[in-house]
């Protein structure tokens, strides 16, 4: 294993991680929080 092995296995995993990120945000079970989310520097006290 020399260190182009690594380099690989690092960007795989990194891209792996990168696309968990995209499927968890554009989910639609998390729309609801986001939703509410987006809407709270707008809510007045």
């Amino acid at each position: 294993m020399d260190v182009n092995d690594l380099r690989i296995a690092t960007t795989l995993i990194s891209f792996a991680v990168f696309i968990g990120i995209m499927v968890w945000a554009f989910s639609r079970r998390n729309k609801e929080d986001f939703e509410a989310a987006s809407k709270l520097p707008l809510d007045q006290d």
